[in-house]
């Protein structure tokens, strides 16, 4: 079994996330990335982080198409654009379940990295194997209903 290409779930839209506009703070989509990015590789039962690495974010960046509101079922869809010998590029779709409309798309530069030192490694063959890369031409919702 391969890394799935595109990674996808859905969660309701807390309390906790809503400022004081009555939508989805624009800080909270970091966080989501970030969660998007965790739960894509622990969804593998043949990845196993080697042992004393780890991903570092590099740069983040976030394009608001339209608000979310509490309550609204969010679809996170995740996927590898582009691996390199120590990074990768991770993008990511925020789409409500109810209109299908995206909401929101970002990227993310992760580096691979030794976690005593901080230093960038290269990304080791069997972890490489386990990711499939989605490149950008290719449109992760032509897919999706």
């Amino acid at each position: 079994m391969s890394y799935p290409s595109i990674f996808t779930y859905s969660f309701i839209v807390p309390q906790s996330a809503i400022d004081e506009y009555g939508h989805v703070n624009n800080v909270i989509y970091v966080q989501w990335m970030q969660d998007a990015a965790t739960r894509h590789p622990e969804s593998i039962l043949e990845y196993k982080q080697p042992e004393n690495t780890g991903w570092y974010a590099r740069e983040h960046r976030i394009e608001y198409i339209t608000p979310a509101y509490l309550n609204d079922e969010i679809e996170v869809r995740t996927w590898i654009s582009e691996m390199k010998r120590v990074r990768v590029i991770r993008k990511y779709e925020f789409a409500r379940k109810a209109d299908g409309k995206v909401i929101a798309k970002g990227e993310s530069q992760w580096v691979f990295v030794e976690l005593t030192t901080g230093r960038p490694l290269v990304i080791p063959p069997e972890v490489q194997t386990l990711i499939q890369v989605v490149p950008d031409q290719t449109d992760s919702t032509a897919s999706v209903p």
